[in-house]
């Protein structure tokens, strides 16, 4: 029995798919269904000191925008949350903390064109996930 959908969203349009199938997924199950954001915490310590404050501000914004938007897409009530460290880690910890059932993502994020067949972050989910995890790639206008 599925209860709970956890949505890991990056806010990219390459996961929209994803978020589509992942709420269809809660419906069908009548599951609760989190979505999740990562502030990628590197992104704000590698960034020059006078501007880590405000980086660390627009994306937080980006999260709760990202998180808003999956909300916005479903027929349900969505628990939204935004969390900062490393999305592998922060994705797999959010799971087992409101005991997911799945965690939907996309394969592709902001940073998947480095990667052939599945960005890094959804392969380390993957990996490390302690619940099974629907990878759900976008589809080109051709198919």
């Amino acid at each position: 029995m599925i209860d709970t959908v956890v949505v890991a969203t990056d806010g990219s349009e390459s996961v929209g798919r994803a978020v589509e199938v992942a709420l269809d997924f809660a419906d069908r199950f009548d599951a609760a269904v989190h979505a999740l954001y990562v502030l990628e915490e590197s992104e704000v310590e590698t960034a020059p000191e006078e501007v880590r404050e405000e980086m660390h501000d627009a994306l937080e914004e980006r999260g709760e925008e990202a998180v808003a938007a999956v909300a916005d897409r479903a027929v349900r009530d969505v628990t939204t949350a935004v969390r900062e460290g490393r999305p592998p880690a922060e994705i797999s910890q959010y799971a087992r903390d409101v005991d997911a059932d799945v965690v939907a993502t996309g394969t592709r994020g902001r940073h998947g064109e480095n990667r052939f067949l599945i960005g890094s972050v959804a392969e380390r989910v993957v990996r490390t996930c302690p619940v099974p995890v629907l990878t759900v790639r976008q589809l080109d206008d051709s198919e």
